[in-house]
């Protein structure tokens, strides 16, 4: 069967898609059951939910998610192919002509069970890698699982799946990030999401998985660094929504398309919706669910919570009001808005002040300062359950500390509200000489001084110069060309 790519990412969204407050992406949580024993999993999966949805209240909920305009469904649990009605999912799925995929760690993903998904329509396969093999079968606490994981790439890419490959960063992974790269390009696979460990679950119980937030000064650039590399040899990095944040590397991390994108913050409760194998919702499947669910498929309409879930709905109407700590003060702050919730509240407990921020690393770095999350009360043995964490502001060891202090809490707004009525964020443009994002009115970037009219000016001049030269080597190639096929005639 040949499985048929969309013409764009189905996941991409539009202007449209956020005034319209369309839940373009479903991470669905079909089941809870799973066969591995993961150090990071903020779901603690293992055994089903005791009220897991029936197969026709599933097959509901595809009907509804496709009134509501969703274009993409990701399945994951657990691990989706242990519920038994999975590929009837699937099938209802594909029927209304939504993209499909399944996120799974390969462990028992039999050449029977594939074979039947590729059959009822899926599209696309992504598989857990989190490092090499031996420690990526300590992280996933079953032995074996490297190779297993492995094998249902290859065999998903011959069986003609879109495959990914999603891995989690950590403190004792990172360094194998390159390794781990070697492994997937050598299995076929395309597209290589990467995102941070988080406070989260089993996560919470393995702390020294997580990375300290200094750390990500050398994170990111080795990011930077494999995603030119991959790029060379055809593999897409796609860094998560806990990644990045207005750093040197912001336009890396977002663009897909040729364009200077950038963060428009979280779009929980906004274009994508989570939902959970007994019917809870959420704006993100990762949040929280004692603080972010939205209500139940099984006591009211997914379109009614949608439209008027209070906790669903904190995305839509948030401004930097909701911000506290350094994001409070940040030049990006209508535009960010404090980065993933997810990782913000998980590790401190409240929204709108995330310390896994490059631009902040760098900023506080500057001043010989850095921050470290110190865990001070375990998470309780429950589905996405989050501990409480403290986060410590310290000067760098053997450094000499810049005699200046971090803002306070305040900030003057630049351009009104956080978000404008039609939902969008103010857009940014880039400095040409630095590569940072700026507010459109500056004259001299606030990050690297240059005068950004002379800046544009003269990359304008180079892209043109470039444009010159490779139009004259273009024509060169052509007669060249053109020669040899007129010598060949002459021959004959």
């Amino acid at each position: 069967m040949k499985i048929s790519e969309p013409p764009r990412p189905a996941r991409l969204n539009t202007a449209e898609d956020v005034r319209g407050r369309v839940p373009v992406h479903a991470v669905w949580e079909i089941t809870l059951a799973c066969n591995l024993k993961c150090q990071h999993c903020g779901s603690r999966a293992g055994r089903p939910r005791p009220r897991e949805l029936s197969t026709a209240q599933c097959l509901d909920v595809v009907r509804r998610l496709a009134r509501l305009g969703t274009r993409e469904i990701s399945l994951i649990g657990g691990e989706a192919y242990l519920r038994s009605d999975w590929i009837d999912i699937i099938r209802e799925i594909r029927s209304h002509d939504i993209y499909c995929v399944v996120q799974t760690g390969g462990r028992a993903l039999t050449d029977g069970r594939l074979a039947k998904a590729i059959a009822a329509g899926l599209q696309g396969l992504g598989v857990s890698v989190d490092g090499p093999p031996a420690l990526h079968d300590r992280i996933r606490g079953v032995p074996g699982s490297f190779d297993m994981a492995m094998s249902a790439l290859k065999r998903a890419k011959a069986g003609g799946l879109r495959t990914s490959v999603n891995t989690v960063i950590g403190a004792p992974t990172f360094a194998y990030l390159p390794e781990v790269m070697e492994h997937i390009i050598k299995a076929g696979v395309t597209h290589w999401q990467l995102q941070l460990a988080v406070a989260m679950g089993n996560a919470v119980d393995h702390d020294d998985l997580l990375l300290q937030p200094y750390q990500l000064l050398d994170v990111m650039p080795l990011l930077a660094r494999l995603h030119g590399e991959g790029a060379d040899r055809g593999l897409m990095m796609i860094v998560g929504n806990n990644v990045g944040y207005f750093g040197p590397y912001e336009r890396l991390w977002r663009d897909h398309s040729g364009e200077d994108v950038h963060w428009a913050g979280c779009p929980a409760g906004q274009t994508v919706i989570g939902l959970e194998s007994d019917g809870t919702i959420k704006g993100c499947p990762s949040l929280s669910t004692a603080r972010y669910a939205g209500g139940n498929l099984t006591t009211a309409p997914l379109e009614k919570l949608w439209a008027r879930s209070e906790a669903l709905r904190f995305n839509r109407i948030r401004s930097v009001d909701d911000l506290w700590g350094f994001c409070r003060t940040c030049y990006y702050a209508e535009v960010c808005h404090g980065g993933c919730t997810w990782t913000a509240d998980s590790l401190l407990g409240r929204r709108g002040n995330n310390p896994y921020c490059h631009h902040r690393a760098l900023a506080l770095d500057k001043l010989g300062l850095r921050e470290r999350v110190v865990k001070r009360r375990e998470a309780p043995q429950h589905s996405f359950a989050t501990g409480e964490f403290e986060l410590i502001l310290e000067p760098i060891p053997g450094r000499d500390r810049v005699e200046a202090k971090p803002p306070a809490e305040t900030v003057t707004l630049r351009r009104g509200p956080a978000r404008r009525a039609d939902g969008l964020v103010p857009e940014l443009e880039l400095c040409r000489a630095c590569d940072y994002f700026i507010w459109p009115d500056e004259m001299t970037c606030p990050h690297c001084g240059a005068d950004v009219q002379a800046a544009a000016a003269k990359y304008a001049d180079d892209v043109h110069r470039r444009e010159a030269i490779l139009g004259k080597l273009q024509a060169l190639v052509g007669a060249a060309e053109r020669q040899e096929v007129q010598a060949g005639s002459a021959e004959l």
